[in-house]
């Protein structure tokens, strides 16, 4: 029996197999406590009054804000941004870093295997600058050959926007190697990390990175509350990206002075609740420990793909090694279309996501309009994994094959 069941309210009393990790992971009771202790004991604007409950949710917004740093090895707290997810995240660099400094003659890269979240921004900035988007094109497994990186990164580029780990082929990305390469031709590298944050150790100096972007509701913590990482230097020099409440310095009529890094950029009311969240999911998910989580999805990855494999309709997309599919698996059923198999395994209380996963140039790349897709997360089971793989296999009879 999987020890980690328990913290998980959700999962107590049916029988429902949640194989929809990538989009959302599920809340241990720890993240909904301190949430409620929060509101419960100093429910006050941070950062603005002089009083007690003010005082104390200004020191617990600010605590929330150096453990999301220590999480992914930032140097300094105020390298650390909260904003609402990580496609805001990417939007506040696309808005305020690429519309100020790219320019005709300058490029983008980005890969085709991008979430929608880190391709429209990129298309904003191309379309207001006059810089050019260049796409980097893997190998069916997802991986790129040194040629293609060396190819796409040169230098015109300025900003080179990668993926850690791909939502759709759960292929882990070399992003050492791309910053590297972004580097020496003076790029900035920008990463988002929403798919590698809640399963892999992050540093982001050891990855190179100049931004990096994540979401709490994909490690546990809640909904509306992500972190955008960018160096200090690069901050400093970016324009804020939203004006108004506790952004400024002094205001007059016609002009203004703003804060420095980062209330520069928490414009407004701040999710501080949201914030006390992440931190205690970060906490949490130390306390599991990457190993654990690696080691589970590694298992159960594999055991998912072999017992697909033995359904000749089931066609795989991405590696051929499950070590290298992140805990996501995703797959069509011959004359099935992916939203009709969803729907089918929902009736057997078995949820995963159907569709173009927010990635449709890559469906088009791979050939397919839609997938399917099951993501593992280390709270999974291997009776899970055996249920669906055995639901799988009825799912042309059910749709009358």
């Amino acid at each position: 029996m999987n020890p980690y069941r328990k913290d998980f309210p959700i999962f107590q009393g049916n029988d429902v197999i949640y194989f929809d990790n990538a989009a959302t992971a599920q809340r241990p009771y720890q993240v909904m406590e301190a949430m409620r202790e929060f509101n419960d004991s100093c429910n006050a604007n941070p950062l603005r009054g002089l009083y007690e409950w003010s005082v104390l949710a200004t020191e617990r917004y600010e605590a929330a804000r150096h453990t999301a740093a220590q999480f992914i090895g930032a140097k300094n707290d105020s390298e650390i941004i909260f904003t609402r997810n990580t496609t805001e995240s990417l939007n506040l660099v696309a808005y305020s870093y690429g519309l100020s400094k790219l320019g005709e003659g300058d490029e983008i890269v980005i890969s085709i295997m991008e979430h929608h979240s880190n391709i429209l921004p990129w298309q904003m900035v191309s379309r207001n600058t006059g810089a050019k988007l260049v796409y980097l094109y893997p190998q069916q497994d997802g991986t790129f050959t040194d040629e293609e990186l060396e190819e796409k990164i040169t230098d015109r580029a300025k900003i080179v926007s990668i993926g850690h780990v791909s939502n759709v082929m759960g292929v882990t990305n070399p992003v050492r190697k791309i910053a590297d390469l972004a580097h020496a031709h003076g790029a900035v590298m920008v990463v988002d990390g929403a798919q590698s944050t809640p399963h892999i150790p992050v540093n982001v100096e050891e990855l190179g990175a100049d931004f990096f972007a994540f979401s709490g509701h994909k490690l546990m913590g809640p909904m509306g509350i992500g972190v955008l990482y960018g160096r200090q230097e690069l901050l400093e020099e970016m324009p804020p990206f939203l004006t108004g409440g506790e952004m400024i310095e002094y205001v007059t009529q016609y002009d203004a002075t703003y804060a420095e890094v980062p209330a520069k950029f928490e414009a407004g009311t701040v999710n501080a609740t949201g914030a006390v969240g992440l931190a205690e999911a970060i906490r949490y998910l130390e306390g599991v420990g990457f190993d654990t989580v690696t080691e589970t999805e590694k298992r159960l990855t594999r055991r998912l793909m072999e017992g697909l494999r033995t359904i000749p309709e089931v066609t795989l997309y991405g590696s051929e090694d499950p070590d290298k599919h992140s805990g996501i698996v995703t797959f069509n059923i011959e004359g099935c279309h992916p939203h009709d198999v969803a729907t089918v395994l929902d009736t057997e209380h078995i949820d995963i996501r159907a569709g173009h996963h927010c990635a449709q140039p890559l469906m088009k790349f791979l050939g397919a309009g839609s997938t399917a897709r099951a993501s593992l997360y280390f709270y999974n089971t291997e009776s899970e994994v055996d249920r669906f793989v055995e639901a799988i296999g009825k799912v042309r009879h059910w749709l009358g094959y």
